[in-house]
Parts: structure tokens; C-alpha cells; sequence
């Protein structure tokens, strides 16, 4: 097979990741832990050559690059974005990369996106969907995103939990339920904190198909409506921002999922995840051949809408 798919929802872990965060990791993903732990750029393009991945972009995920202070964390980011941008030069045409940020330190944050797109020539900026429990719409977080919308950048975002959230129903690790709500109150913060409206250039890749969103669009339009406050906010409309969105289906290749995801966006704006090494490519390849869609729609999820949200990738 000759590899086509491009993977926009992959996770490296270069030795300098799991250096700074494998206490964590082990905490909160010890059934995978010794699978992150084996992760190399040999492994991972074994099993894109097995599961027809032309391109994987890059991306950290949870914990992230914030390590309690400002300085220790810009060294960090720094370190991971370097270390995929190696991979990505070591392995030509075979990865992409998002670049991680130190939020919330947001001076940090500012020097990273010049550093990583001017130097790094990163692909798009990779995200938390909370930092220490703020979320994105934050206006602290406001001169980061008016910096990733003048230089009209994609960024995409990995669901985290927040500390509230931890142990809620006991033995229920985060991921199965907090992570979709997580995404989806991310979403939120940006819808209601006005940042969609205000950055209409950056380009936005949400995790899972978006989290619990296709279950609560309409509530937050209602909600709209009966806010003028809120409303002012999204002067074009609750679902106009919201049928902006990319979002990649891991997660949601089941027929009642992905409808739910495809009453709030374009099959122009779904894209092919394969949340590795956590899981299988199968995983959601299988998922997308058991929907039967047109095949004109499969390859657009596969391989034509990232080609076209992301041109830098190698072709």
C-alpha cells in the first residue's frame, strides 16, 4: 500500500519529554505507560508504512510543557519543539509538527510562536484545552491568540482534565468522560469569551470531534439568545463561529457521533486522527470504512482537507 492518509493527531515522546513528565504520565496514564515509553520516530513510521499514513503531524499532548514556573517551562517548550522539529527534518516528508506553547505564561508564549514559526517553521500550534484550570477564552490569554490570528495560524487543541475533575466517579480515568467535556468547555470559553469572533483567521482543530459539542450547539445558541451580553460576542451567530471549527474524528466514527459532529461542520472540516501511539491507526481507519461514505468524502477526511488547511506538509 502505498501510504496517502495524513494523521494530524499523533503523539511523540522524545527521551526529553518523558524525562520532565513521567512522574505525571505514570500517574495519570499508567495502562499506557509503557507503551509512550517505546515510542520512537523508527515505531512510529512502522506503523504508518503498515496503515497507509503518508504524513503524522506532531503534536504533544497532556500533561504538556507547563512544569509550575515560567522559566523551567519555556525551556521545555522549547526543548519538545525542538525535538520535533528534528524528527521532522531527520525523517524528511514523513512528519509535520504543532508547536507547544508555555502557556499560561503568556511573554513565554509570545517569544515561542516567533521562535516556532520563524525558525522552527512549524505547521500550526498545539494546545491544552485548560492551563491550571483557565481556560482559553481567558482575556489573559488574549495577546497569544491576536498573535496566532495576524500570522493566520492553525491551532490545534488536545483535551486535558482540570483539577476539579480528577476522581469525580472513583476508577473512571479523566480520558473516557472529562476529555470530551474538557474540549467542549474549551470551545466554550472561546465562543463566549469572544476569541472566535476576534481572531476569524486562525484556523481551529478540536480533538474527538469536538468533544460533547454536536449535543450541546444548540443549547449554547439558546443560550445566545437569552444573553444579550453573551450575544454580543458572537455578533454573526453562535453556529456561524461554531461551523468554522476543524475537528479530527478520532473517537467518533460511529454513525449517531460523527451525525451529531456533521450538524455543526462541513465534511470539508473533518480530519483523519489517529491518536497514536494510545491506539491503534486502525482504530479510527476501520471506524471511517464501517461508515460506507462516498469515497470522495473519505478521501477528503483522509488525506484532501488536511492538504488543504495545512499546505506546508509534504505532499
Amino acid at each position: 500500500m502505498t501510504p496517502f492518509r495524513i494523521d494530524t493527531h499523533h503523539h511523540p515522546y522524545p527521551p526529553v519529554y518523558i524525562k520532565k513528565t513521567g512522574d505525571v504520565l505514570k500517574h495519570t496514564t499508567h495502562a499506557f505507560y509503557e507503551r509512550l515509553t517505546k515510542w520512537t520516530p523508527a515505531q512510529a513510521l512502522e506503523a504508518m508504512d503498515k496503515d497507509g499514513i503518508a504524513v503524522s503531524v506532531l503534536s504533544v499532548a497532556t500533561p504538556s510543557v507547563w512544569l509550575g514556573d515560567a522559566n523551567s517551562s519555556r525551556i521545555f517548550a522549547r526543548e519538545c519543539n525542538e525535538a520535533s522539529s528534528e524528527i521532522q527534518q531527520r525523517h524528511k516528508g514523513r512528519f509535520g509538527h504543532f508547536a507547544s506553547l508555555p502557556l499560561p505564561d503568556t511573554d513565554g508564549s509570545l517569544r515561542e510562536i516567533e521562535y516556532a514559526f520563524d525558525e522552527l517553521k512549524a505547521d500550526g500550534i498545539a494546545l491544552t484545552t485548560n492551563y491550571v484550570d483557565k481556560y482559553p477564552g481567558d482575556e489573559s490569554f488574549a495577546p497569544v491568540f491576536e498573535e496566532l490570528n495576524k500570522r493566520k495560524a492553525v491551532v490545534y487543541f488536545h483535551p486535558t482534565a482540570a483539577t476539579f475533575a480528577f476522581n469525580v466517579i472513583p476508577n473512571i480515568p479523566p480520558p473516557t468522560i472529562e476529555f470530551p467535556f474538557d474540549t467542549t468547555r474549551a470551545i466554550v470559553s472561546l465562543l463566549f469569551g469572544g476569541t472566535l469572533h476576534r481572531c476569524p483567521d486562525i484556523k481551529w482543530i478540536f480533538s474527538h470531534g469536538g468533544g460533547a459539542l454536536g449535543m450541546v450547539a444548540n443549547r449554547l445558541a439558546g443560550l445566545a439568545r437569552n444573553r444579550p451580553e453573551l450575544n454580543a460576542r458572537v455578533p454573526n451567530g453562535v453556529m456561524h463561529e461554531l461551523s468554522k471549527l476543524y475537528v479530527d474524528v478520532v473517537g467518533v466514527t460511529t454513525p449517531g457521533a460523527l451525525k451529531a459532529v456533521l450538524d455543526i461542520v462541513p465534511m470539508s472540516h473533518l480530519l483523519y486522527g489517529s491518536d497514536f501511539p494510545f491506539w491503534s491507526p486502525q482504530e479510527t481507519i476501520k471506524g471511517l470504512a464501517g461508515l460506507k461514505l462516498a469515497s470522495a468524502d473519505l478521501q477528503s477526511i483522509e488525506r484532501d482537507n488536511a492538504l488543504k488547511l495545512l499546505p506546508g506538509l509534504p505532499r
